[in-house]
């Protein structure tokens, strides 16, 4: 039995067959030499083409060629970025409508007036009229949704100011004698447990009192409380005047006589300005609970909710404390006056006798 190796394949067998042909590799080791079809066959033998040794001379003496040098072609470039324009009645419009395309940019310049619109304009574009040129009777919808509520509203409040004849409720005049302000704060995180202690401390105490107390306090929810005060101070201040006394513009403030009240809770204090600021009021509320982790042994872990909590407080002048210990003190006098003397009951006396009856 003949072997596999003397076995010829098929390939080899059909070149055999033809005669003058003899096999060629696909691929050899060896790289052919690449040849190079000329462009035109007739100039072959030209003898205008440099030869090598005048290439040579060129080379070391600096002679010029006459050959064309290679030219570098760039990839197109893409169009400068527009930005979006300003529409015509923004402050910040300009004259001219070109897009910036250098850093430092355009100065700007006044706007133009607007030229007043048609007829035929004010039909189409009723929408960007001024306010004096719009139709109040199409905007009443919008303005007045119920126009006979509103009437009954004007009416009971003519009718109260009638009947009290101009006169305030004590609560009104006092709102408008006294003032306070409210701030409320951010969430802390912190419990309602830790914070409520902190609350407690600062209550009626005066403001700068208060955030000296917190200020060297060792709570850690101490410091929130600090900037917290700072900003309610702030805030009471330039919103609402407070803490300014009766200084007018240009005048020193007058000086008042101190005044010993004697608070709620019966401690006794001296007021030498009436429009100081002090906390009336500090309580705290509850807040969301956040997400945390606790990272365990064995790779577990716990959840966590920490809790946050926000303190509001209640800022008034030192003139509410003395109205409020006039008021009291006014109450127990009224209240001791009408237990000094009782009235006697109007009737007659019977059952004389010019003897004792015992």
């Amino acid at each position: 039995m003949a072997s596999m190796g003397a076995v010829n394949p098929s390939g080899h067998l059909l070149r055999s067959a033809r005669t003058g042909f003899t096999y060629v590799p696909r691929r050899t080791l060896t790289a052919s030499v690449p040849r190079r079809l000329p462009e035109d066959n007739n100039n072959n033998n030209n003898s205008d083409s440099p030869s090598a040794l005048s290439s040579i001379k060129n080379f070391f003496f600096g002679g010029k060629s006459d050959a064309a040098k290679p030219k570098i072609t760039r990839r197109p470039q893409a169009p400068p970025k527009r930005e979006g324009a300003l529409s015509a009645d923004s402050i910040f419009a300009e004259d001219e409508a070109t897009p910036k395309l250098i850093a430092s940019g355009r100065t700007p310049a006044a706007r133009k007036p607007a030229a007043e619109p048609t007829a035929a304009e004010d039909q189409e574009g009723a929408d960007f009229y001024p306010v004096e040129k719009r139709n109040r009777v199409n905007m009443q919808t919008v303005l007045d949704p119920r126009p006979e509520a509103r009437t009954r509203w004007e009416r009971k409040m003519v009718v109260r100011d009638v009947r009290r004849r101009g006169r305030l409720t004590r609560t009104e005049q006092i709102l408008r004698s006294e003032r306070e302000s409210l701030s409320k704060s951010h969430w802390f995180k912190t419990s309602v447990k830790k914070l409520g202690p902190l609350a407690r401390q600062i209550a009626g105490k005066n403001i700068d009192e208060a955030m000296l107390q917190m200020r060297f306090s060792k709570k850690k929810a101490a410091k929130d409380v600090l900037e917290h005060l700072q900003h309610a101070k702030n805030v009471a201040i330039v919103r609402s005047g407070m803490g300014l006394g009766a200084a007018v513009a240009g005048e020193a403030p007058q000086k008042q006589p101190p005044i010993t009240v004697t608070l709620k809770s019966g401690e006794r204090k001296t007021i030498s300005d009436p429009s100081a600021i002090y906390i009336a009021q500090a309580w705290v509320n509850r807040g969301p609970y956040g997400v945390d982790y606790d990272h365990r042994a064995r790779g577990q872990i716990n959840l966590l909710r920490p809790p946050y909590t926000g303190l509001s407080v209640l800022l008034k002048e030192e003139k509410t404390r003395i109205r409020e210990w006039r008021d009291r003190d006014a109450a127990e006098q009224r209240k001791r006056k009408s237990n000094l003397w009782t009235q006697l009951p109007d009737r007659k006396i019977s059952a004389q006798n010019q003897y004792y009856s015992w």
